[in-house]
C-alpha cells in the first residue's frame, strides 16, 4: 500500500470517529488533520470521494480547517478541488464547500498581502463561477444561496459579464425563494448596483 493509500486509511479511521457535525467533533478531527499535513491531500480527495457517505465529513472537516486561518493549505490543491467541486452531490457537501468559495473569493480581494495570487488562476476562478451558477439555478439550502451569490459577486468584479447575469438570477428567481434569499439578494443587488456606479 503506497504512503498516499495509507493516508487516506488513516484519515477515513479519524472521520469514521464523527458521530456528527458538532463544533467539537470538527475540531478535534481538523486538530488531527493540521498536526498531521500529510493528510490534508487525502483529505481533499475524500471529499470529492462522492459516492460514499464518508465525504460529507471529509467536507464538514476541510471546511473548518479553511474557514479558521488555514486556508492555505487548500491551495496547492486548487486544481483538484475546482475541478471536481461540479460532481458533488450530497448537500451536507455542498453547503460546505460552497463556504469554502466564498472564503477562496474573499482573500482573493483582501485587501491585505496574500499568497493566493501564485495559486488561484482564472482557470480555478471559471470552475468556480460555472458551479456557482449551477448552484443557484438548482435547489439548493439558503447557506449555499447565500454563500454562492457573494462569490459571484466578487468574482463578478473581475469579469464583467457575470454581475447582469447574477442579477437577473436573483431579481427574477432567488428572492422570491424564501426570506433569507430575499434579504442576502437585496444585500448583493445593493453592491452591484453601487459597482456599476464607481465604474
Amino acid at each position: 500500500m503506497n504512503v498516499e493509500a495509507l493516508n487516506k486509511e488513516a484519515l477515513e479511521g479519524v472521520l469514521e470517529a464523527m458521530v456528527n457535525a458538532k463544533q467539537e467533533n470538527r475540531a478535534k478531527a481538523a486538530s488531527h488533520v493540521l498536526a498531521q499535513k500529510e493528510l490534508f491531500s487525502a483529505l481533499v480527495s475524500l471529499t470529492f470521494d462522492v459516492d460514499k457517505p464518508i465525504s460529507i465529513k471529509a467536507a464538514w472537516v476541510l471546511e473548518w480547517i479553511c474557514t479558521h486561518g488555514n486556508l492555505q493549505l487548500l491551495y496547492p490543491n486548487l486544481d483538484q478541488f475546482t475541478h471536481q467541486i461540479n460532481k458533488l452531490k450530497f448537500d451536507s457537501a455542498i453547503r460546505p464547500c460552497s463556504k469554502i468559495c466564498e472564503y477562496l473569493a474573499k482573500e482573493f480581494y483582501s485587501k491585505k498581502e496574500s499568497s493566493i495570487h501564485e495559486f488561484l488562476n482564472e482557470k480555478h476562478i471559471e470552475a468556480i463561477v460555472e458551479v456557482g451558477f449551477d448552484w443557484l439555478l438548482k435547489p439548493q439550502k439558503i447557506a449555499v444561496r447565500a454563500y454562492t451569490m457573494e462569490t459571484l459577486y466578487l468574482f463578478g468584479l473581475r469579469l464583467n459579464w457575470i454581475h447582469p447575469e447574477l442579477e437577473h438570477l436573483i431579481s427574477t428567481k432567488i428572492i422570491h425563494e424564501s426570506k433569507g434569499c430575499e434579504a442576502r439578494g437585496k444585500k448583493i443587488l445593493k453592491l452591484i448596483k453601487k459597482n456599476q456606479k464607481t465604474r
